[in-house]
């Protein structure tokens, strides 16, 4: 199946869902640990109720899910969130990020402190205070709000 096709194909086995899809669920990790990560994901991915396919360009370490619920379906939010959490955390203890290609934009802020540390995203904060003093550019896309001085 071609990539970019895999969200339409997804929906085609359930048309009235939604996707947690790849903007959210991609994670990378060292190509040593991409197996691991893949195979325990899938395990986890296969006893969900909710449909999952896994979509990969490997090569770099990068994968993606797509997750597939009912957005009326508040348990089904909650699995799809608890999945994706699974995911990145697993990552992360892999020696991997929390995104490899889509960035970290509101869905993954919350895990930047646990990946690169709290004198990172102050760092971080500096910059972009120093490039930005009014703070019109993506406000609150990156920096979590906690990070302040």
């Amino acid at each position: 199946m071609i990539r970019k096709e895999a969200l339409w194909s997804g929906f085609a086995m359930a048309p009235n869902y939604e996707a947690m899809s790849t903007l959210k669920n991609d994670v990378c990790v060292p190509l040593s640990n991409l197996a691991e990560l893949i195979s325990r994901t899938k395990e986890l991915l296969d006893a969900s109720p909710l449909i999952c396919p896994i979509v990969a360009h490997a090569g770099d370490g990068n994968f993606h899910t797509i997750i597939l619920f009912d957005p009326n379906n508040d348990e089904h939010r909650r699995e799809a969130e608890r999945l994706n959490h699974f995911m990145v955390s697993t990552a992360l203890t892999m020696a991997g990020t929390c995104t490899g290609e889509h960035g970290v934009g509101t869905g993954k802020m919350k895990y930047l402190e646990k990946e690169l540390g709290i004198e990172a995203l102050m760092t971080m904060k500096r910059i972009k205070t120093a490039l930005d003093p009014n703070n019109i550019m993506n406000p609150g896309k990156l920096i979590p709000p906690h990070v302040c001085f």
